[in-house]
């Protein structure tokens, strides 16, 4: 990688994202009234729904990749965030670092909204979604397809580590579709970046005419 490239080591981000999230959690609890689930009103507040965004609140895109629904949820999305988060430090600029996570959460959001319009007769209405896992599931992906890409190997076993851990995160009450899109995301903005650090790495090269002879 060129001399003048920087990962985000030096910024942060991780620490950064972890303690936000836990401040909007002792937030949310706190007004929620419990320490250790997150209060309805906070969820309706603040929480993604889709036909409160298309209204116009758009805002809860961000805001409900902060708000998470219970103790328990908040430690396993904050357990991973570290560990993976701490890894991608290494690999990304902090540009980049904050575009996968961030990009990756929206794209969870959008694509939970896409389902919730084209299910919600059939499953009688819309329901709240709250949580950083599609932001984490997408810097899990773009970590995992970076470190195979970069080096020039096949990334067929990174896809099958993380569709595995998306298989088995399924279970009543996940919202799929966050998981799946951040998914989705995170490995297509992995690819990209490993290909666009892998060509900044190559050496440049230099051709020199030297005479093969020399005059009186």
């Amino acid at each position: 990688m060129n001399a003048m490239y920087k990962n985000s080591k030096a910024y942060m981000p991780t620490y950064f994202l972890v303690t936000a999230n836990v401040v909007v959690y002792v937030f949310t609890s706190y007004f929620g009234g419990s320490a250790l689930q997150t209060g309805d009103n906070m969820i309706v507040g603040y929480g993604l729904f889709t036909p409160a965004v298309l209204n116009g609140e758009v805002w809860r895109l961000f805001t409900s990749l902060f708000v998470h629904a219970n103790i328990a949820h908040i430690a396993g999305n904050m357990l991973f965030l570290i560990i993976y988060g701490l890894r991608a430090e290494d690999m990304f600029d902090i540009k980049e670092y904050l575009a996968v996570y961030f990009l990756s959460g929206l794209a969870g959001n959008f694509l939970t909204m896409y389902t919730d319009i084209l299910t919600a007769t059939a499953f009688g209405g819309f329901a709240y979604s709250v949580g950083a896992s599609g932001a984490i599931f997408g810097m899990l992906a773009a970590v995992m397809v970076y470190m195979r890409r970069s080096i020039g190997q096949s990334i067929l076993s990174a896809l099958v580590f993380v569709f595995f851990l998306f298989a088995i995160n399924i279970s009543p009450g996940v919202n799929i579709f966050a998981h799946l899109g951040g998914l989705l995301a995170g490995l297509a903005l992995g690819y990209a970046l490993a290909v666009t650090h892998k060509k900044r790495r190559q050496p440049v090269s230099y051709q020199f005419n030297y005479p093969t002879s020399y005059g009186p």
